[in-house]
């Protein structure tokens, strides 16, 4: 106003129309609608730089640090398409006044310069927070997983613990128990005792993937019925079926097959319906192994993120979403594969190894 005070009332009434969006920015509810509704901000925000730069007869160099900043607010707050949709009706919005105003081509022809600078800066700025917020959202996930896993040590080692602790104790107290029911709280306690170290094991696993990218493997030729016959007596529970014929065998380290079939009939046992089976087949020049159950199945949803290292097919506080991770890194290591196919009725987990 102080450079032209001519123009005082057209600059108020420039004012006056941005306060007024202004206002309704701020006072119309958008979180009860669509996120990019918003961007229909856009319209009154061009109309009124067209309106000032036709006002100031073609004077454009006034508002056009107005569509950096317009772009700036759409690549912080929206995603890529938006900003490419802005491009013509900003070019529109640009070129119509100076068009209208007689300028010449020189000046009209500017906004080929403006335009995709402009929307350059959005896509620089889109990109940085669009990576800050996967950042966030990793973090976010990571300490998730972390209290969950607090909450599985928990749970994972006290129950053994105390069986452990009960066997001691009776073994203490009794000195004159017979020789089987002492043999069996032996085999109890030590078998606890390997739940525990199984945890340990899987945690250590998830260390050395992630320092050193892969596990190393003491390969040996293993029979699949006795590791699957394993695999069933470490769960303990009489709805795993095992159906493998005795010849069968697989190159593998016996310790990490037998992670891989526990850890994928403990899934199955806890998200499925029972019964769970364990079958194996000569499947070309290696073996395909099925852990199958008879429950709902997974969901898309749930088919698409299986075997992501923080995801879990539920949303138990013992559910952190890493066994399914450290099977899929073991097949890997082994130089296999895992993947899932949905059965009629329930889910199958296939692990192919050489």
């Amino acid at each position: 106003m102080l450079g032209t005070p001519g123009q005082a009332p057209a600059l108020l009434m420039v004012f006056g129309a941005d306060a007024t969006v202004a206002v309704l920015a701020w006072l119309l509810p958008w979180q009860r609608w669509r996120p990019e509704l918003p961007l229909v901000l856009c319209v009154p925000a061009l109309a009124v730089m067209s309106y000032s730069t036709w006002l100031f007869g073609g004077f454009a160099t006034g508002t056009g640090p107005f569509y950096v900043l317009l772009y700036a607010w759409v690549g912080l707050s929206f995603a890529g398409w938006a900003i490419a949709a802005l491009a013509v009706p900003a070019m529109v919005s640009y070129t119509v006044p100076l068009v209208l105003t007689h300028q010449p081509p020189q000046v009209v022809t500017s906004v080929l310069v403006l335009v995709p600078v402009a929307g350059g800066i959005a896509v620089v700025i889109n990109r940085y927070v669009r990576g800050l917020r996967e950042a966030r959202d990793r973090i976010a996930q990571a300490e998730k997983w972390r209290a969950n896993l607090m909450v599985t040590l928990a749970h994972d080692v006290r129950s053994p613990l105390t069986s452990v602790v009960f066997a001691l104790e009776m073994l203490d107290e009794e000195p004159s128990l017979p020789a089987d029911r002492r043999q069996a709280m032996i085999n109890t306690a030590l078998r606890q005792v390997a739940r525990i170290r199984r945890l340990a094991s899987g945690l250590l696993d998830v260390e050395r993937i992630d320092q050193e990218g892969s596990l190393k493997l003491d390969l040996q030729r293993v029979p699949l019925r006795a590791a699957a016959d394993e695999a069933a007596e470490y769960v303990n529970s009489p709805d795993v079926v095992v159906q493998i014929d005795e010849g069968l065998a697989v190159t593998a380290d016996p310790h990490r097959l037998e992670q891989i079939l526990v850890n994928l009939t403990t899934n199955a046992l806890r998200h499925g319906k029972p019964p769970v089976v364990i079958s194996a087949a000569q499947a070309g020049t290696g073996v395909r192994v099925e852990v199958r159950d008879h429950g709902d199945g997974a969901t898309q949803h749930q088919q698409d993120r299986l075997f992501e290292r923080f995801s879990s097919s539920d949303s138990s506080p013992q559910s952190v979403g890493l066994g399914l991770w450290i099977v899929a890194e073991l097949a890997r290591a082994h130089g296999g594969s895992i993947h899932y196919e949905p059965a009629d009725p329930g889910a199958r987990f296939v692990v192919t190894l050489p």
